[in-house]
């Protein structure tokens, strides 16, 4: 049996992990290292890929930052989170915000420190990460449809430190990362649809607060729709092995997402919307291997 103390301790670490969002961390890490592998350096031999120091550090630096952000993320919105999430919000507080700080410039002061045994380019990139991501966090966020994009373009970050890194400039590499990005936005966009009352309460000038739902669905739509275009290049125009398969699950998903998209008026809605979403952008993390499924035991053996 655990004592007191060490419930205690687990309790914080599960609040710390609840906190940084460590499964979407996780996710982003796994994500990074398939596209390193499928598609930013095909052709390098799979050890070579997996066991690169540079890419590890990188891939590292990237889960710190993103870790930092989550936390400074909490930090700004705990009074927003309240309302929008209560049970998680609870679980968080565990973590006092002395330790939140604390733990938000250590991850950041690691990252900086671990993109310094790269290059001084990479020690500039991750400091102008951390800044975004706090200027986000502080006054961005709150500025409607600016907040999305910029929220968009954070996410995806980290994959263009990997873009630059193995310096593949093809073209379905811009096409897949224009579908990304798009998906993401749309699911932003949606959250906001979905936490529309404790924006609200806290006076985050959002679209939905500004300019109401019907406006936000309407935008939301149109980027659903700009979403189907790099989806049907990358089935007809490009070779992706199997995962054209995904691509063509994702446009009968998304016809479908904005069809309950216009059904949509309660917070339950939006939360189902969001995780279908979710859903596509966690299943293109996985059909990443479906580009080529012998490509890993050839490279092995």
């Amino acid at each position: 049996m655990l004592s007191r103390k060490n419930k205690l301790l687990l309790l914080k670490g599960l609040s710390l992990f609840s906190i940084i969002r460590g499964y979407n961390v996780l996710m982003i890490t796994f994500a990074q290292y398939l596209a390193s592998i499928y598609i930013l350096a095909p052709d390098l031999p799979l050890r070579k890929v997996v066991f690169d120091p540079n890419l590890f550090i990188l891939v590292l630096a990237s889960a710190l930052v993103i870790s930092g952000g989550y936390i400074i993320n909490s930090f700004y919105d705990s009074e927003k989170d309240l309302i929008n999430r209560p049970h998680k919000s609870m679980l968080d507080r565990l973590v006092n915000q002395r330790t939140k700080l604390s733990a938000y410039f250590v991850f950041n002061f690691l990252a900086v420190l671990l993109a310094s045994y790269i290059s001084f380019r990479a020690v500039l990139f991750f400091t102008a990460y951390v800044f975004g991501i706090w200027f986000y966090s502080h006054k961005l966020k709150k500025i409607p449809f600016v907040g999305n994009i910029v929220s968009a373009t954070l996410i995806i970050a980290p994959f263009f430190a990997i873009f630059v890194y193995y310096r593949n400039f093809d073209t379905v590499i811009f096409v897949h990362a224009m579908f990304l990005f798009l998906l993401i936005l749309a699911r932003e966009m949606i959250k906001d649809l979905e936490n529309i009352a404790g924006d609200l309460s806290q006076d985050y000038r959002t679209v939905p607060v500004l300019y109401g739902s019907f406006y936000s669905k309407l935008i939301i739509s149109f980027f659903i729709l700009l979403t189907l275009i790099p989806a049907s290049l990358l089935i007809n125009k490009f070779d992706v092995g199997y995962m054209y398969t995904y691509f063509i699950a994702c446009i009968f998903l998304l016809l479908l997402f904005l069809i309950l998209l216009w059904k949509s008026s309660t917070k339950k809605d939006y939360i189902w919307l969001h995780n279908i979403l979710k859903f596509i952008i966690v299943a293109g993390v996985f059909s990443i291997l479906l580009i080529d499924v012998d490509l890993v035991l050839n490279r092995i053996f």
